[in-house]
C-alpha cells in the first residue's frame, strides 16, 4: 500500500516528539501506521502486461518527439547564423521537404545556380503540398537576410548534414514507434470503449489509455481521478481566506494526454465546445478553459471505463442537446 511521505510525516509526532530515527523505528512506524489508517489506503495492484508494454512504447514515444524538437531547433539557429534563406523557404523546418532540400542544398553556395524550373522540378520530386508556387518560394530563399559572418561552405555543409540526419533519425524511429503503439492498442481490452471519442486519433488514445487508464482503477470516482490528471483545480482556505489555483502535484503525462485530446475535441464536438465558448468571455485563458472541458470529458472516460461502454454519441444526453 503506497504511503504519500508528506502524510506519513505529518504522523511520525505519534511516535515520540523527539526526532530520533534508526532503523527499527523506521520499520515499525509504517507497519503501525498501516495498521491505524489502512482503512484510508489502497491496494497497489500491478497493472497488466499490455498497458505496461503500451505506457513504456507511449512515453518513449514522447522522448523521441522532444528530441526531435531539440534537434530542429538547432538546426534553426544554425541556418539563421549562417543561411538564413533555408529558414525561410518553406514554413516547417522539421518536414520531409524541407530536410530534403538542405540535403540537396546545404550551403548559400550550392544553391546560387537553383531557378524555378529546377524548383519545380524539386517540388514535384517531393510531392509538395505547401500551395505555394516556385517563384514565391524562390522569392523567399532569395529574399532572406544575409549572414554577416559565415563558415567555410565545406563545413557548413557537414555541419548542416549531421543535423539533418539527426532529425531523419527521429522521424524514422517515431514512425517505427507509431506503428508499434497502433499495433499493440489493436489488442487492449479497453481500446474500443474510446475509440469513438471525437477527433481522438491513435496515438492520443494509446496516451489515454496508458496515463489516464492507471489512474482509472486506482481512484474512487471521477473527481479523484480529475485531481491526478490536474485538470481540477486545488482550494487553499483558513477562515475568511479562500485560494483557488493550479494543481502543479499531480500526473503531467495523464494531464498533457487529456488536456490534447479536449482541445482537439471542442471543434467537433457541440457539447465540449460549449464550456469553453462559455468560459473564455469571463476572462478564462484559454488552458483554463481547456482543463474545465477535460474535467468534463474524464467523467465520461470514467463512466465508459467502468462500466465497459463503448462511447456513443447518440447516448450522450449532452452532446445530443447541444448538436439539437
Amino acid at each position: 500500500m503506497p504511503i504519500h511521505p508528506n502524510a506519513f510525516h505529518a504522523a511520525r509526532s505519534r511516535w515520540g516528539a523527539g526526532r530520533a530515527k534508526s532503523d527499527p523505528a523506521d520499520s515499525y512506524m509504517p507497519a503501525d501506521y498501516l495498521r491505524t489508517d489502512g482503512h484510508r489506503l489502497r491496494r497497489l495492484r500491478p497493472l497488466d502486461s499490455v498497458t505496461c508494454e503500451l505506457q513504456a512504447l507511449v512515453r518513449m514515444r514522447d522522448d523521441h518527439v522532444t528530441a526531435r524538437t531539440a534537434a530542429t531547433n538547432q538546426l534553426h539557429a544554425l541556418l539563421e547564423a549562417h543561411w538564413p534563406g533555408a529558414n525561410a523557404i518553406f514554413s516547417r523546418l522539421g518536414s520531409t521537404i524541407a530536410l530534403a532540400f538542405l540535403h540537396d542544398y546545404p550551403t548559400p553556395e550550392s544553391a546560387v545556380r537553383l531557378g524555378e524550373a529546377r524548383l519545380a522540378m524539386f517540388c514535384r520530386r517531393h510531392s509538395y503540398r505547401g500551395g505555394r508556387t516556385p517563384a514565391e518560394l524562390l522569392q523567399r530563399l532569395r529574399g532572406a537576410a544575409i549572414a554577416p559572418v559565415g563558415v567555410d561552405p565545406i563545413v557548413l555543409a557537414e555541419l548542416v548534414r549531421a543535423q539533418t540526419m539527426l532529425i531523419e533519425s527521429a522521424l524514422n524511429t517515431i514512425a517505427q514507434l507509431d506503428a508499434a503503439i497502433g499495433a499493440l492498442l489493436l489488442s487492449h481490452p479497453k481500446a474500443a470503449l474510446l475509440a469513438p471519442l471525437p477527433r481522438i486519433g491513435e496515438i492520443n488514445l494509446a496516451q489515454i489509455i496508458a496515463e489516464i487508464g492507471p489512474l482509472l482503477v486506482r481512484c474512487d470516482t471521477a473527481d479523484q481521478a480529475a485531481a491526478g490528471c490536474g485538470v481540477a483545480p486545488i482550494t487553499r482556505q483558513s477562515g475568511k481566506s479562500r485560494n483557488v489555483q493550479f494543481r502543479f502535484s499531480s500526473n503531467a503525462r495523464a494531464r498533457v494526454a487529456l488536456t490534447c485530446f479536449a482541445d482537439n475535441s471542442r471543434h467537433s464536438s457541440p457539447w465540449a465546445r460549449h464550456p469553453y465558448t462559455t468560459a473564455r468571455p469571463r476572462g478564462i485563458r484559454h488552458p483554463h478553459a481547456i482543463r474545465i472541458v477535460a474535467r468534463a470529458w474524464l467523467r465520461v472516460i470514467w463512466a465508459c471505463r467502468h462500466t465497459n461502454t463503448t462511447y456513443d454519441p447518440a447516448r450522450h444526453a449532452g452532446e445530443t442537446r447541444h448538436a439539437a
